[in-house]
């Protein structure tokens, strides 16, 4: 479990830093969108990993407070890509 929220979580960033190098708008919202997807895939192992009590309850609400937080931004620059991308 552990391996999968690694892999999950580092491609978060891998995926957020290959759209700031994106050939076009659509490539962009595309690489975000994968992040956003990895994002919630780290929420469901940091879940996980929590009812399972690998980590604490203080270790994985943070972990998972973090992880939500991300996912919010990743939402945020998603939502207004779009909206610029209609205009």
């Amino acid at each position: 479990m552990t391996k999968q929220l690694l892999r999950a979580g580092t491609s978060i960033g891998a995926n957020a830093h290959e759209a700031h190098n994106a050939q076009s708008d659509k490539d962009f919202l595309a690489k975000m969108y994968i992040a956003l997807k990895e994002a919630t895939e780290t929420e469901y192992w940091i879940k996980l990993l929590l009812r399972t009590e690998y980590l604490t309850v203080k270790e994985g609400e943070s972990i998972l407070y973090d992880c939500i937080e991300i996912k919010r931004i990743l939402t945020a620059i998603i939502k207004t890509k779009k909206q610029n991308f209609a205009s």
